[in-house]
């Protein structure tokens, strides 16, 4: 799994669009789904994570466990 599809799932878990989180952060439109391609700074992640009330150490392990079990499967 990527950060953004971490980011994803926790956000519609908490009813919250990817959109507004952005919005609400003052983020171009879009700059979320980038971190499917690229890993955001720090910054950036740890504002996302504190929007969502979660750790960025919470998002990273998200995104890292579905990595580990999508490399097992194949």
């Amino acid at each position: 799994m990527k950060i953004y599809n971490a980011v994803k799932d926790i956000s519609a878990q908490n009813g919250i669009s990817i959109y507004k989180i952005e919005k609400e952060l003052g983020y171009s439109n879009g700059s979320i789904s980038k971190w499917n391609r690229q890993i955001p700074n720090a910054l950036r992640l740890q504002e996302v994570a504190d929007f969502l009330g979660v750790t960025s150490s919470y998002i990273l392990n998200k995104a890292r466990k579905e990595n580990d079990h999508e490399s097992v499967q194949n």
